[in-house]
């Protein structure tokens, strides 16, 4: 089972293989803002992966276009509830100060 590292609260929980960033924050009680439930309607789930980006899914269509408007945007930007777990990865959380 993947583990998932969430920056920068340095907190690793296990996570399954399918998963995405945002359910296991979501069910691990890290704060990873959510606005519109998960459904790639906004970008307040926005993080930066600082490790692992290869056992992430690949990003689609919808949330290459949606991530274009996400302040701080970065080559390792994604948005939490499009990313699916494969492996193990970091990442940091991008709204914890906002």
């Amino acid at each position: 089972m993947p583990n998932v590292t969430f920056l920068p609260m340095n907190q690793t929980v296990v996570a399954d293989v399918g998963d995405t960033i945002l359910e296991v924050a979501i069910s691990n009680d890290i704060p990873l803002q959510h606005a519109c439930g998960g459904y790639c309607a906004c970008t307040t789930c926005h993080i930066h992966v600082k490790a692992g980006m290869e056992n992430l899914s690949s990003m689609e269509e919808e949330e290459e276009e949606r991530i274009e408007a996400v302040d701080r945007l970065t080559t390792v930007s994604r948005l939490g509830c499009q990313s699916k777990i494969q492996g193990d990865v970091t990442v940091e959380i991008m709204n914890v100060d906002d």
